[in-house]
């Protein structure tokens, strides 16, 4: 419906042609979401396919206190790590979901990267390797 309010200049001023206009945004807009779901489903199994034989395997008290320190993290921050990292999405695709340039995305993930090797380099924090 916003999609329509937002065209509505160019709604027919008859009113069978004009919810025949309606049902065409709306199968337009199941389309484009359906494409979507399928290019990020493929972009999934792509990057899958090439992280077969790079997967590091982490105990649970490892994956606990990695998540802590995201957790300590600003939560913008945070959110681009998971984002990036659990959730598969490229820097591009954060950015959309965040309503910022790619640019930003980048620049907020090289901050998060910089504040957990600082803390992974304290005596407190667990030896891990965030660094690849």
């Amino acid at each position: 419906m916003v999609t329509v309010w937002r065209k509505q200049a160019q709604l027919p001023a008859d009113h069978e042609q004009a919810r025949m206009w309606c049902f065409g945004i709306a199968r337009n807009l199941l389309r484009n979401y359906a494409r979507g779901e399928r290019r990020r489903g493929e972009l999934g199994s792509a990057l899958r396919a090439t992280l077969v034989g790079t997967e590091v395997e982490l105990d649970a008290e490892e994956v606990v206190a990695i998540r802590e320190l995201i957790d300590q993290l600003e939560p913008y921050l945070a959110e681009v790590v998971t984002l990036l990292h659990w959730e598969g999405f490229n820097l591009a695709e954060i950015g959309r979901l965040q309503g910022v340039p790619a640019a930003t995305v980048r620049a907020r993930y090289r901050r998060a990267r910089l504040a957990l090797l600082a803390a992974l380099t304290t005596d407190a924090a667990p030896s891990l390797d965030l660094r690849t």
